[in-house]
């Protein structure tokens, strides 16, 4: 099972709608502190929709409680400044991506400690980056493409007609 780790997210939106993409692949969501919002919000809930219930959440005070927490894990660090191309990396099954704040990103204190596993989305010019719940969504279904989409639905159905051939 994949992993998805927010460190300190501040938009509720974001985090609903990256928590609905966890539930609907099977990924575990891991929350590092402070966050920007409660988890009762209102619009954290809309944006997760009525999937928020399913999801395998867990939050942590800082950063060294979640590495405390997950000794051992293998962490790849998505961030505008990494070297290595997201899809450059293999995605080990039970991985945890990490992205950051949506105003700063990870700090570089953390990502000096992390540098070949740091990953990066191209993107043209100056761009300074993608929304949150995009950049998950796009690293994220790499990783599953690249662990073979294990458990997950690969044929989808009409319901009222049939394919033609």
């Amino acid at each position: 099972m994949l992993n998805i780790v927010l460190y300190e997210p501040e938009i509720p939106a974001n985090t609903g709608n990256i928590g609905r993409t966890c539930v609907a692949t099977g990924t575990r969501l891991h929350l590092i502190e402070p966050l920007g919002f409660r988890l009762d919000e209102k619009s954290l809930k809309r944006a997760g929709m009525d999937y928020w219930k399913d999801l395998d959440v867990t939050t942590y005070i800082d950063f060294n409680d979640f590495m405390e927490k997950n000794p051992g894990a293998k962490i790849y660090m998505a961030t505008t400044k990494a070297p290595n191309v997201y899809t450059d990396v293999k995605y080990e099954p039970d991985c945890y991506i990490m992205f950051g704040k949506e105003s700063a990103g990870i700090p570089e204190e953390v990502l000096v400690e992390h540098k070949e596993d740091s990953i990066r989305i191209p993107m043209l010019g100056d761009i300074r980056s993608l929304n949150l719940g995009n950049s998950v969504a796009i690293v994220l279904y790499e990783a599953l493409r690249q662990n073979g989409f294990k458990g997950m639905n690969l044929e989808g159905h009409l319901h009222r007609l049939e394919w033609k051939d």
